[in-house]
């Protein structure tokens, strides 16, 4: 195997840089804050996650490739569950790519931006309620998956 490239920035140090310019918060504080709050929760795995875990009931799905198309009020994808003003907390599988994608959302203006640190294995570990996506699903696995 070789070395790796030392001029690349390393995954995981992008994450690490990320969560500490972002709130980090754990299963019990993100349940806590939908429980009492207008928050959005935002899950952006992709449809196949969804379909075969589920998700935090509510979550609004915006795919980590389309986000910030979603965001901006300027792009033809923009989404209008999106407003600068809202809170959000977004999530994913194990919080890098939430972490990653909290960031970016705080660089393009969105103030109050938070992301589920453990992602949503810690969801499910805690315990919380899950909603079966499959139902909804636009994604169908094929009959060897």
């Amino acid at each position: 195997m070789s070395e790796p490239n030392k001029s690349v920035k390393r995954a995981w140090d992008l994450v690490d840089e990320a969560k500490s310019q972002i709130e980090n918060l754990s299963a019990e504080e993100v349940k806590a804050e939908l429980d009492m709050s207008s928050a959005i929760v935002v899950d952006i795995r992709d449809h196949r996650e969804l379909y075969l875990k589920g998700k935090i009931p509510g979550a609004v799905h915006a795919p980590r490739g389309m986000l910030e198309f979603w965001i901006d009020p300027a792009s033809e994808y923009y989404r209008d569950v999106f407003k600068p003003e809202q809170r959000y907390v977004l999530y994913c599988a194990g919080g890098g790519r939430s972490a990653l994608a909290a960031k970016t959302m705080k660089d393009m203006g969105y103030a109050s931006i938070a992301h589920l640190e453990p992602g949503f294995g810690g969801w499910e570990q805690a315990g919380f309620e899950v909603e079966d996506t499959k139902a909804k699903s636009k994604w169908v696995p094929k009959k060897d998956d």
